[in-house]
């Protein structure tokens, strides 16, 4: 997807509420759009995060939007979105969107902190015969067919909740809502080894669901996650996130607690807490010991942690304000902008790039400040704070 269609979708077709350093990213089901997780993102009670709901291809505000309607593309889709978030994330979705879920989590490993599967179809394909499945495809258009699909796979669903959903799944296309249904029964070729994600997992069914049945679930889900732990949500049918709405937003809020606490800090997070708390401690703690710094406030590179952390602990008192406005990761490779105030409001902004080690660590930081007038009163006054300590041919104007 490329970056115009990126910013279409975060405009028109997404929901994003809140901010943080982390995202927790939802993902609807067969005939839905993401206004369907709207009660449970409003009773999330999590800290530091950000909620994103996406319409996939064909649904929702994308009604109108062309093929293929296939699991490959809407891993594609949902996972460039992700990717322009720029920060770790949990994974949420529901019946064939939780095989979406899966494939954009399995497709980053080192930014998803779980993944949660709200009465998932296996990522194999449901398997139904031809003419089971055709009753399913003939539902484009056919409001009375899915109000009554909708009662049959539900227990705890209010009238209002069905109206609404029946109302958005009318407006599916008839091709597409065809399409989609061979893409949840035939399935991902991926669905017949074990995930690629191998993280936390939270498996939700509901108790009454006739569709996504406990013995389907442990049979064709469960045993492909390796750290998966199943709960089953009493009072629901194959919509658990409408029918127990504030149940499931409590379990999603408990596994993301968790897997906020058990998910090790990147680059990024270790670099912005550390000028949060301008100590040398916290710089050390996220510095390899050969870290190197490159800067633009340097005359030449700082090698060797001691005094890479001297230097920027140093460099964080200067600083009256530093908010990071944008990150992105790719590989080893973490991307920050930021934007400050120093030296009696004098604005300064940059970029910088991290690089991380096998064990997560910082090698190497390249910091770029501009202007150029404001660099360089702040390595003077880095040359002053440090004089003394650092050899002061390492700032401007020695």
């Amino acid at each position: 997807m490329a970056d115009a269609a990126v910013a279409q979708v975060l405009d028109t077709a997404a929901t994003r509420r809140g901010e943080g350093r982390f995202a927790v990213v939802f993902v609807h089901g067969f005939l839905d759009d993401r206004h369907v997780w709207d009660g449970v993102v409003s009773q999330l009670d999590a800290p530091d995060f950000e909620s994103v709901q996406i319409d996939l291809a064909g649904s929702g505000a994308r009604a109108d939007a062309e093929g293929p309607f296939d699991y490959d593309r809407f891993a594609n889709d949902v996972g460039t979105v992700v990717d322009q978030l720029g920060k770790p994330f949990v994974m949420v979705g529901q019946s064939m969107g939780s095989a979406v879920a899966e494939l954009v989590a399995a497709a980053r490993p080192d930014r998803t902190m779980g993944l949660v599967l709200v009465a998932p179809v296996p990522l194999a394909g449901v398997g139904m015969p031809a003419e089971a499945i055709e009753s399913f495809r003939g539902l484009g258009g056919d409001a009375e067919g899915q109000r009554a699909l909708r009662k049959q796979l539900s227990v705890g669903m209010s009238d209002p909740d069905v109206e609404r959903i029946v109302a958005e799944g009318a407006r599916l296309r008839p091709d597409v809502v065809a399409t989609l249904a061979d893409c949840w029964n035939g399935g991902h070729p991926d669905g017949a080894n074990p995930s690629r994600y191998k993280g936390p997992a939270l498996v939700l069914t509901g108790a009454g669901d006739p569709f996504v049945t406990a013995d389907a679930v442990s049979a064709g889900v469960a045993p492909r996650l390796p750290q998966a732990a199943t709960v089953v949500v009493d009072g629901a049918g194959h919509w658990p996130h409408l029918e127990q709405a504030s149940g499931v937003a409590a379990r999603i809020g408990e596994f993301f607690k968790r897997a906020v606490a058990e998910f090790p800090a990147d680059a990024g997070q270790g670099w912005t807490q550390a000028f949060a708390d301008k100590t040398a401690d916290g710089f050390a703690q996220t510095f390899a010991a050969g870290a190197v710094l490159e800067a633009s406030a340097l005359n030449r590179p700082a090698e060797g942690r001691d005094l890479v952390t001297l230097i920027l602990a140093t460099a964080s008192g200067i600083y009256e304000s530093l908010a990071f406005t944008h990150e992105a990761s790719h590989g080893s490779r973490t991307y920050l902008e930021w934007e400050a105030t120093a030296l009696g409001g004098v604005k300064l902004s940059g970029i910088t790039v991290l690089a991380k080690n096998e064990d997560g660590k910082i090698e190497h930081a390249a910091i770029h400040h501009r202007p150029l007038g404001a660099l360089q009163k702040f390595s003077g006054e880095l040359r002053r704070r440090l004089d003394g300590q650092v050899d002061p041919s390492y700032f401007h104007g020695s």
